[in-house]
């Protein structure tokens, strides 16, 4: 193994309950934008689309983690797919929230760009290392012996 794979267990619990927690989260909000006014009804009419695709990403992850600790070979598939999705998901994300902080916006305070950037990077670099070195890892030799 080298210094940037992974313990496959590792790999398997992380992304199985991580996903797990993001699906439960999710659920409870919108259980709760639900339950809320007419606005949070309005908002969760207007985004069920979106809430619907997120979700499927992460039951993505969900699977991918459950067949990595099974070590069964599709697994490493449906996780590598789930990991570049993240990747793909959170730098849209991040791009879109910095360009909506440049929208003129007479009303509100000035934008604290190196608050913006430091905060996006924060989140950014850890997800995209942690998914980074899961698809190395899930693409080694030793890894594809183990699940062949």
């Amino acid at each position: 193994m080298s210094a940037t794979e992974l313990p496959l267990a590792f790999i398997g619990w992380f992304f199985t309950l991580t996903s797990a927690g993001a699906i439960v989260l999710g659920a409870a909000l919108i259980a709760m934008l639900a339950r809320g006014g007419d606005l949070s009804r309005r908002y969760l009419s207007y985004s069920y689309l979106n809430d619907l695709v997120l979700a499927a990403v992460w039951v993505l992850g969900l699977a991918g983690g459950i067949g990595v600790l099974r070590l069964q070979p599709w697994g490493r598939y449906v996780l590598e797919l789930f990991c570049w999705a993240l990747i793909v998901l959170l730098l849209l994300s991040t791009a879109s929230r910095l360009y909506a902080l440049k929208q003129p916006n007479p009303d509100a305070e000035p934008v604290n760009w190196l608050g913006a950037v430091a905060g996006a990077v924060l989140i950014l670099i850890p997800v995209i290392a942690i998914c980074a070195a899961t698809i190395v890892t899930l693409r080694s030799p030793e890894t594809l012996k183990t699940f062949s």
